[in-house]
């Protein structure tokens, strides 16, 4: 089993060969299929967004197996996401997650958009992506600040709050956290540089 900080620091050394464009998995792919029909070991849990420009194996340099990645539009957090951290964490041993928001991201934007504008119509169904964003985007309204300064700082506390629900929305995740290890942190990527920022629960 691999522990958190290792896999953090795994996770900091593949995206900073990405960013330099230095990758370094050209594996076998089809040894490493192969090998993955016998089961599979992720070494990180990322629940990530669903933006095409943020594929997590790629900004993180990793292979086929590497990673249980979740992805979903504003890296969100409702009952289908615990349920597969808690899946991962549990039937694998995974013991680090990383929820994984970007800059410019659209659902953030369609949410400040939104709150300042409301839509007469709308999607059901993206209006729920928006309520589940909604709260991280209120936190850090200020009159004050331009559109990309608002969106910057929503960006990072909507993963904050995304964060905090998973360590405090599952019985089973919070067991793993005080008894087994599992550490849940907070990034985001610059879809300008390419480099993960780790600000949120990193373990020192």
């Amino acid at each position: 089993m691999v522990s958190a900080l290792d896999a953090l620091n795994r996770l900091r050394d593949g995206n900073r060969r990405f960013a330099a464009d230095q990758p370094s998995h050209g594996e076998d792919a089809e040894s490493r299929r192969e090998e993955l029909t016998r089961g599979q070991e992720p070494f990180a849990i990322i629940l990530g967004c669903s933006d095409s420009r943020v594929p997590a194996e790629i900004i993180f340099d990793q292979g086929l197996g590497d990673l249980f990645v979740i992805r979903v539009a504003g890296n969100i957090v409702a009952p289908s996401q615990i349920g597969s951290v808690e899946f991962a964490a549990t039937r694998f041993g995974t013991r680090l997650v990383v929820v994984l928001g970007h800059s410019q991201c659209g659902a953030i934007e369609e949410t400040l958009n939104q709150l300042r504008s409301p839509a007469e119509e709308n999607s059901r169904n993206i209006g729920a992506i928006v309520n589940f964003v909604r709260p991280s985007v209120e936190a850090v309204l200020d009159s004050s600040l331009d559109l990309d300064e608002l969106t910057a700082r929503a960006v990072r506390e909507n993963v904050r709050t995304s964060a905090e629900q998973l360590r405090h929305g599952s019985e089973i995740i919070e067991r793993l956290e005080r008894d087994e290890g599992l550490v849940i942190v907070g990034a985001e990527y610059s879809l300008e540089t390419g480099f993960v920022d780790f600000f949120d629960g990193v373990p020192q």
